[in-house]
């Protein structure tokens, strides 16, 4: 054991300690935090607009606070921008996160002073509470990938802004840095394709050993790496790699590839950041579901997905949610978030602690015809069917066919870009499609009452993907391709990928 690792190990142990005492004492966490921040804003513009002063319960916190989006959030946002302090949060943000996606462009998503140590803080805690559970450290005595969006930040606003991964970059402490890779020249490069061919010039002969990023891009990491060496497997080129950290998308689409790539099952930490908050991560190795991050400045609130809809949705705390169900996550952070509807759906699979997988996304999801498809299904159905049949899934997206040529009845047409493209397609879909009505009783209703036709699926050339992403400027960093739409703007791009 090296010296780093003899200093790191009892922090470690330490900060895993505190990890399972919050985790257990969850409800006490969020009704501190919860009183915490409304004490902290009452003076804000906001406190002041939605009368904080007079909360004192939850049922009181929920009359004043509305439920908000980032378009409901962004009049806020504007004043900041005017220059005004003891907005959203007392001061100004730190920070803006910049992402996209919403109907007036970019969204800039604040960073305050209380609400950072909440991004870092928690993907530290996550990488020591692995290193105390498993008493594995080495891979800090070597180099360390993070495989990000650029660190350069322009200035908006008079506020430093950018990618949250590139934020995050400036938030490594020197202790770190020295281990960290690519360099930052390197990571400033905003060619994905450029970055990626300079990151393995100056990795190849470093004794990587945790490697962390998206799992697709991470895939193409390794591709463009085993085809400079000319190796067969990344533990060829790196014998110590020993700890892959990764978020942002389902592993289990690329889990079998990036395990072939490596030549083995690597030990991985599962990660949900977001940059509106990090929320959760993975504390255990033998359990895929994800801790909720229930002391780190966020008050969580749930709704359930069949209220999403609704002009008065039910809200629910931490101690009112039931196990199996589906639920919108809604955050309120020391950031200066209120009601904020994150967009992504959860399912919690324990209470003591509270633990949750990753569903989805509320706006992707397809009911065209009122079956309100999900992510989670449309990812088990077909994962489920590759495992069985030895195939390989590199990407997948699924949009509605309405108006079939031939006008037959409209059905789910499924996009796929297969490593090898099964020798029976049209029974693997059969297989895809009985897993869809196993999981979704409205989709089998729609395909036994003739509404619906089974469902298709059109293989893509392997690179159809990467190039639909790159066409659209959104190549690498933290982009990721849905999963489903409830439209065919993506559909109508890939078309011309099909394998005819």
């Amino acid at each position: 054991m090296s010296l780093k690792t003899k200093i790191v190990y009892p922090i470690a142990k330490l900060l895993s300690k505190k990890v399972e005492r919050d985790a257990l004492n969850a409800l006490q966490c969020q009704e501190k935090i919860r009183r915490r921040l409304v004490r902290t804003a009452k003076g804000t513009t906001f406190g002041k607009d939605h009368q904080f002063a007079a909360i004192k319960s939850y049922e009181d916190f929920k009359q004043r606070v509305p439920l908000a989006d980032y378009e409901a959030l962004k009049p806020y946002i504007d004043r900041i921008n005017a220059g005004q302090s003891d907005v959203l949060w007392k001061g100004k943000p730190q920070y803006y996160a910049k992402t996209s996606g919403t109907t007036s462009g970019a969204k800039y998503i604040p960073l305050t002073k209380e609400s950072v140590p909440n991004h870092f803080g928690t993907a530290r805690n996550a990488v020591f509470h692995y290193v105390a559970t498993t008493g594995k450290a080495d891979f800090m005595d070597g180099k360390m990938m993070f495989l990000s969006g650029s660190p350069s930040l322009e200035v908006h606003y008079n506020i430093p802004t950018g990618r949250l991964s590139g934020i995050s970059n400036h938030l490594i402490p020197g202790w770190l840095k020295k281990s960290q890779m690519p360099s930052y020249a390197t990571n400033c490069i905003e060619d994905w394709e450029a970055k990626l061919d300079q990151i393995v010039l100056e990795t190849v002969n470093e004794d990587m050993r945790m490697i962390s990023g998206i799992p697709p891009w991470v895939q193409m990491y390794y591709e463009r790496l085993l085809e400079y060496t000319g190796k067969k497997t990344v533990l060829e080129v790196f014998p110590n790699f020993s700890l892959f950290v990764y978020g942002g998308v389902n592993y289990e689409p690329y889990r079998a590839k990036l395990e072939a790539l490596v030549g083995a099952k690597i030990p991985s930490v599962e990660t949900y950041p977001a940059s509106e908050g990090f929320l959760a991560f993975q504390d255990r190795q033998d359990d895929a579901a994800l801790l909720l991050n229930v002391n780190s400045g966020i008050f969580f609130e749930f709704v359930p997905l069949s209220e999403t809809e609704k002009e008065q949705p039910k809200r629910l705390s931490l101690g009112e949610i039931e196990l199996g169900e589906q639920y919108a996550v809604i955050l309120n952070t020391n950031a200066g978030l209120w009601g904020y509807k994150i967009g992504d759906t959860v399912e919690f699979v324990s209470k003591n602690p509270y633990r949750i997988k990753v569903t989805g996304r509320v706006k992707h999801f397809i009911s065209t015809f009122g079956e309100h498809v999900i992510g989670k299904e449309v990812e088990t159905a077909i994962l489920e069917v590759a495992a069985m049949n030895g195939t390989q899934i590199i990407e997948f997206t699924v949009a509605p066919q309405v108006h079939p040529l031939d006008q037959r009845l409209p059905y789910h047409e499924w996009f796929v870009a297969f490593d090898a493209i099964p020798n029976d397609l049209e029974a693997f879909a059969e297989a895809v499609d009985l897993k869809m009505q196993e999981q979704n009783v409205y989709y089998k209703d729609l395909i036994d009452g003739k509404v619906l036709q089974t469902l298709k699926i059109r293989p893509l050339q392997k690179e159809a993907f990467r190039n639909y992403m790159k066409s659209i400027g959104k190549l690498g960093g933290q982009n990721k391709v849905p999963r489903l739409s409830d439209n065919r703007n993506i559909a109508k791009e890939l078309e011309q990928y099909i394998i005819k």
